[in-house]
């Protein structure tokens, strides 16, 4: 029987691949997703891969994953820096989180430097784009004991 992990993003996380800037990358949030359910399944494991601009959402969906979830993988985007909600829902949540960001975090303005979400984080990881997602996916299996990876 496969185990699930539930992978969710944070407000704006849907605009992914149409930043001007390219400070995301030129990859669209649906082909990030479509990359993340692939390296799910070489692993043998259910992914769910989620967004939502909306915090209460996000909180919710972190509540669902205690009854269905093995892991959870979250960037929580904007909310990371102040959401007390989203870092009280995470604490309850028993299996291994990974807090990720496609950006270096510490590189930029200096509100990002202080995650909240860092405090219910098995780890986190930072700054190496889709490949950081994909990773992410990886470290989660692994302190699973799923597969090695």
């Amino acid at each position: 029987m496969s185990q699930q992990i539930y992978f969710l993003n944070g407000p704006n996380a849907n605009l992914y691949g149409l930043d001007k800037n390219g400070l995301y990358g030129s990859e669209s949030f649906v082909s990030i997703g479509e990359r993340c359910q692939r390296r799910a399944e070489s692993h043998g494991v259910i992914l769910l891969f989620r967004q939502s601009n909306h915090e209460g959402v996000l909180v919710d969906w972190i509540q669902e994953a205690r009854q269905h979830a093995a892991g959870l993988i979250i960037n929580a985007a904007g909310l990371t820096y102040s959401s007390v909600p989203i870092l009280d829902a995470l604490l309850m949540f028993d299996g291994p989180i990974i807090e990720t960001h496609m950006s270096n975090i510490w590189k930029r303005e200096p509100f990002r430097h202080h995650s909240m979400v860092s405090k219910a984080a098995t780890g986190v990881i930072a700054g190496l784009g889709v490949a950081g997602y994909e990773l992410a996916i990886d470290a989660v299996v692994n302190l699973l004991g799923m597969r090695a990876v």
